[in-house]
Parts: structure tokens; C-alpha cells; sequence
């Protein structure tokens, strides 16, 4: 079962992921929300729509933007509108 760790700590788990070019994307209800933190951080995909981020802390440490997600994706990223998915670091392991 997919499980992304940082520090580690294991930030989600989840055999439910999408993979969209090469990332794992984890459903909202696997990650472990103690140690997230939303950012004021936005990027935008011309396929998937504008990103949302998270910094991730694990005892005391900061990985900034470590983790993103899309709120409200255009129709060709449904599957994974919600999911949370991470880079900087965190790694996904199978």
C-alpha cells in the first residue's frame, strides 16, 4: 500500500491513489491531518486547475509547500479533485 513519509513520519497512507504523471495522489481522508498545515501558496495547471498547498511539520521541522491538492479541478482531473499529493523531499513508497 502506497505511504508517503517524511522525517520519518508517515504523512498518508492509502491503496486507494491515483497516479497522474508520476505522482501519487492520496484521498483526503488517508492523510494524517496533525501534521499539515495550509499555505497561501497557489499555482495553476492548464489541464487540472489552480493548486492549493500544504507545509508539512514533523517535530518542529518545516517542509514548506511539501504536499498539494486540487479543490475544484477542470473535468479531465475529476479523479483526483481533493487529493493530496507530495514532493520537496516526502517520500512515496510503495
Amino acid at each position: 500500500m502506497p505511504k508517503a513519509v517524511w522525517n520519518g513520519t508517515v504523512l498518508a497512507e492509502s491503496d486507494r491513489t491515483e497516479v497522474v504523471e508520476g505522482n501519487h495522489y492520496f484521498p483526503i481522508d488517508s492523510i494524517n491531518k496533525e501534521y499539515f498545515k495550509e499555505s497561501s501558496t497557489h499555482t495553476s495547471c492548464p489541464w487540472k486547475g489552480q493548486a492549493s498547498y500544504y507545509s508539512v511539520e514533523v517535530d518542529g521541522q518545516v517542509n514548506k509547500d511539501a504536499a498539494w491538492y486540487y479543490p475544484s479541478t477542470k473535468e479531465k482531473a475529476k479523479n483526483i479533485e481533493g487529493y493530496v499529493a507530495f514532493w520537496k523531499g516526502v517520500k512515496v513508497e510503495s
